[in-house]
């Protein structure tokens, strides 16, 4: 079968690969769609993502939805349990908890801190965790999410990120009524506007210095938009800021703009190392600062936002065959194609 690996750095190829054994205990799902990460274009144009650096051929890809295509002996009675059989429209949960860990009791819930967690599509560990961007892959069982009724499989293959973006959402607290601030509106940044719409927030302001991004912000119910870049000014006194473009350049401005006592969430991925960065407002204006990484179960919480109304696909703003995948993964990595998430047609 065709998959789309990184052997390292420049180097990306479309290539075949032995097809999947499905195991007694796992699933095998014959893959549709799945969506480019920025995450995928670090390991194809550094050969590392953050900390994770490349040792070995990997598949790419861990935004993906499809069909199940066989059931092991041992899985078919929990899914069966589940009403789920052959055919099925599924998108997958990336993560494995692995490893035995004492963590503390306050954490236990928050499965994204486990402290060994293995990705689709990640080189964090060797070996390294095969991803999903190839015609099928098996997964365990529990990683499976049915696909509700007017969702399609396109659509579904952006739960994952979207689940990210709710958890940002979710580690900013109630937002309900809520002035929200979203820096950045690369996709995470702009599902993080769906987000705050769909948690009740009552303004949101999204900011960036790319025109088609804020385009894409408000077709994804941003109410108002600022582009530093023309001489737009961020606004002041919000409730609450989702920093999303990682940049530490960006982040003296979205402080200043948090009012005091306000709320600041850092999904954004930062720097590896040392960043200069204007930090002093959160101390004289006392805001919370918050990490936000990846998601718990934030995946299904997209599903059903998706069924009930909000729509994913301005988002969705190229798409390519799997033997065009580099095709793909060019426009976008580049900044003036006016791409957010570049779809692959993995079926």
């Amino acid at each position: 079968m065709q998959a789309v690996v990184v052997h390292g750095k420049d180097d990306l190829r479309v290539e075949e690969i032995r097809e999947p054994v499905c195991g007694p205990g796992e699933v095998l799902v014959a893959m549709e769609w799945g969506g480019i990460c920025g995450s995928d274009i670090a390991y194809w144009r550094h050969g590392a993502s953050g900390t994770a650096v490349l040792r070995d051929p990997l598949v790419l890809g861990h935004e993906v939805a499809g069909r199940i295509a066989a059931i092991g002996t041992e899985a078919a009675s929990e899914l069966a349990r589940q009403g789920i059989g052959i055919g099925a429209p599924v998108t997958v949960h990336p993560a494995t908890l692995v490893g035995h860990h004492q963590v503390p009791a306050e954490t236990a819930h928050r499965s994204n801190l486990w402290p060994e967690v293995r990705y689709l599509g990640s080189a964090a560990f060797a070996p390294h965790e095969q991803g999903g961007f190839s015609r099928y892959r098996a997964v365990r069982p529990g990683q499976l999410r049915v696909v509700p009724d007017g969702v399609s499989l396109k659509q579904a293959a952006l739960a994952e990120p979207f689940g990210v973006a709710l958890h940002a959402l979710a580690r900013a607290g109630d937002v309900t009524g809520r002035t929200v601030l979203v820096n950045g509106c690369g996709p995470i940044g702009a599902l993080a506007v769906a987000a705050a719409k769909a948690g009740g927030a009552a303004h949101v302001v999204a900011s960036d210095l790319s025109a088609a991004a804020l385009g894409i912000a408000r077709r994804m119910g941003a109410d108002a938009t600022v582009n530093p870049a023309d001489g737009g000014v961020l606004p002041a006194d919000v409730d609450v800021a989702i920093e999303a473009s990682g940049a530490p350049r960006a982040l003296g401005g979205v402080i200043a703009a948090v009012r005091r006592g306000g709320v600041l969430v850092q999904v954004g991925n930062l720097p590896a190392g040392e960043v200069n960065a204007a930090l002093g407002n959160i101390v004289t204006r006392e805001i919370d600062y918050r990490g936000s990484y990846r998601f718990v179960d934030e995946i299904s919480a997209a599903l059903e936002l998706m069924a009930g109304g909000v729509d994913v696909s301005p988002l969705m703003t190229h798409e390519v065959s799997l033997k065009d995948a580099l095709a793909g993964f060019e426009i976008a990595a580049d900044r003036t194609s006016g791409s957010s998430k570049v779809m692959i047609r993995l079926g």
